[in-house]
């Protein structure tokens, strides 16, 4: 099956409709391209330094950068190409990214979920973990990139240490970052459900998935289906709420 949806690059070609495929195909096609397991990871382990606040909370924090990527791709403020073998691990050559991925505004974006998270909340050490979330994704993206995240809003100076030009190594850091981080949650939470048991094992079972097709995915068809499946990424922050609301904090 295939769904129409405009795409600023058919546009250009005269062309108001693109055909994308199915749209679980294209959220694989958008996850093989993040370092995606990882920042889970993260999300997964902070549960551990606070349970009180949620799974879907630290998701949404790690995870808030790249939920807002591909709506900046769609109206055109950042840039994307796909450049197959420009790294082992993915084909995208990330032209211009600074309003999600350059270091001064991870700061702000830390900064903002440091304020905000406490003033709805008043706890400071809850939004103080928050906020290490969002800032942990610019720290990942670090490690994985080639010298593609800028320091501020221009593109001269980026940065990265190109992580992904190897990509078994890619693998098992991300594999061992999930590992560790799935035990420090089941650590710091019991069940007290069938949802609680089965929707999370199923959350994990899907990242896993997700992981293990990163070794053998195509590269995305083009730049549009990035843009739109990278929308489907709320479905795992809406999954880690709903489960994690089914599961009991062994300590507080």
């Amino acid at each position: 099956m295939f769904y129409p949806l405009y795409s600023k690059e058919a546009g250009k070609a005269g062309v108001s409709f693109i055909e994308i495929q199915n749209p679980f195909n294209n959220l694989m096609f958008y996850l093989r391209i993040t370092m995606f397991i990882g920042h889970f990871a993260v999300g997964l382990a902070a549960k551990s330094v606070k349970p009180t606040v949620s799974l879907g909370t630290y998701f949404l924090a790690v995870q808030f950068v790249d939920l807002l990527w591909p709506t900046l791709l769609l109206v055109g403020l950042e840039r994307v190409s796909i450049s197959p073998g420009i790294t082992e691990m993915t084909p995208l050559d990330f032209e211009h990214y600074p309003i999600t991925h350059s270091l001064i505004m991870t700061v702000v974006w830390a900064g903002l979920a440091l304020l905000l998270f406490y003033l709805f909340k008043k706890d400071l050490k809850a939004a103080l973990v928050v906020a290490a979330c969002v800032a942990s994704h610019w720290l990942l993206d670090f490690i994985t990139h080639r010298p593609d995240l800028p320091l501020a809003f221009s593109d001269a100076t980026r940065v990265g240490l190109g992580l992904w030009n190897n990509k078994i190594l890619t693998i098992a850091v991300e594999s061992l970052l999930f590992v560790i981080g799935l035990g420090l949650y089941l650590r710091s939470t019991r069940s007290s459900d069938k949802i609680g048991t089965y929707g999370f094992l199923g959350l994990i079972a899907f990242l896993v998935v997700i992981h293990i097709s990163n070794i053998f995915g195509p590269p995305p068809p083009n730049v549009a289906a990035i843009a739109w499946a990278g929308h489907l990424q709320w479905i795992f922050v809406i999954w880690a709420y709903w489960v994690d609301a089914h599961r009991n904090v062994t300590w507080t």
